[in-house]
């Protein structure tokens, strides 16, 4: 199977890593060859195309390589969130409100939901189990919509 994708020109010296070793070691737990130039393409089995794509999504997204790699785990995926139509001016509230004071936001959402969360570009991205998404994915859709902080922690708690 033979996979093309897109991702963000900055993000990819991310995934190519220092000396190309973050691709090869993609390449070695996957079992797919992945081909960077204008776009990225992914070749493999079908299984392990699909997890080495939503691994190169993620970093697109903005995660760490170390981050990414836990969409390995079978039970793990990965949720984009998208921020697109609305204005400038509102992404730019919107992602502080989920990043809040120093990321301590994010911080405890990722906490007590067990996620991974980043926030880029006019995204916001989860990665965890089904049930850990769904957890914080409530949590930041009540911060989008202007609900306090502490009404979204209290709803992770239940």
């Amino acid at each position: 199977m033979l996979e093309e994708l897109n991702i963000p020109e900055e993000r990819k010296p991310v995934l190519i890593g220092k000396d190309g070793k973050t691709k090869k070691m993609i390449e070695k737990r996957t079992g797919t060859k992945i081909n960077i130039s204008d776009g990225i393409t992914i070749e493999g089995d079908i299984d392990s195309v699909l997890r080495t794509k939503n691994i190169v999504e993620a970093i697109g997204r903005g995660f760490s390589p170390g981050r990414a790699f836990r969409l390995l785990d079978e039970d793990c995926q990965l949720e984009i969130i998208s921020l697109r139509g609305e204005t400038e001016k509102t992404i730019i509230r919107l992602k502080g409100r989920v990043i809040g004071r120093k990321g301590m936001c994010r911080k405890i959402i990722e906490h007590e939901c067990g996620v991974s969360i980043s926030v880029y570009g006019k995204t916001i991205s989860i990665i965890g189990t089904a049930d850990e998404i769904a957890h914080a994915r409530t949590a930041i859709e009540t911060l989008l919509k202007g609900k306090t902080h502490g009404y979204a922690f209290s709803l992770m708690k239940k």
